[in-house]
């Protein structure tokens, strides 16, 4: 690991190291986490999840919650009276 140094514009931007970018595979567009603590800051790349895996963690999500859904005894049929009761049990 190598250190570098950068310096914050006026603008509160900060300039990350090409050989920096390069080792961390990070070019225009890479977002990433920003987190502070006791004076220190961190940068921690965020992957964007494929649209494949999105597809495919949405499905597990739906496959629960039917498998809930069915644990407690609720009908499709049931969802939209139940989604009325809990919205207007929150005004």
């Amino acid at each position: 690991m190598k250190i570098e140094t950068t310096k914050m514009s006026s603008r509160g931007q900060v300039v990350i190291p090409q050989n920096v970018r390069k080792q961390i595979n990070a070019d225009e567009g890479t977002i990433f986490l920003v987190m502070a603590s006791k004076g220190t800051l961190i940068l921690k790349k965020v992957g964007i999840p494929s649209r494949e895996t999105l597809i495919n963690q949405l499905g597990k999500i739906a496959e629960e919650g039917e498998k809930r859904a069915k644990k407690k005894g609720i009908k499709e049929s049931d969802v939209p009276d139940i989604l009325y009761k809990l919205r207007k049990s929150k005004r």
